[in-house]
């Protein structure tokens, strides 16, 4: 739900959309854009100010197992999903 707001939109204006929903995916897919722009800082031949949202998507990852204790002696499973986070800046 997130991904979807901030997709086809300018970079500026995604990270205010970002910054102000409630939702921890938000905090998560902001750290995420602004080191895509970071990332695109370090190139000269690209203009920050410039760059959109072209693509984003957000996939299932790998399963952390685990297992906690539980009442007489039985054993409770856990399973931590993860996700990976791909975002894809383009020049207007």
């Amino acid at each position: 739900m997130v991904a979807d707001l901030i997709r086809s939109k300018p970079a500026d204006e995604a990270l205010e959309i970002l910054s102000v929903m409630p939702r921890k995916g938000a905090r998560i897919i902001k750290k995420v854009l602004e080191s895509a722009l970071a990332n695109a800082d370090d190139n000269p031949s690209i203009d920050v100010d410039s760059l959109y949202v072209k693509t984003i998507t957000v996939d299932q990852g790998p399963q952390m197992k685990r297992w906690r204790p539980r009442a007489m002696g039985r054993a409770y499973g856990i399973r931590h999903k993860l996700s990976h986070i791909t975002i894809v800046l383009d020049e207007f």
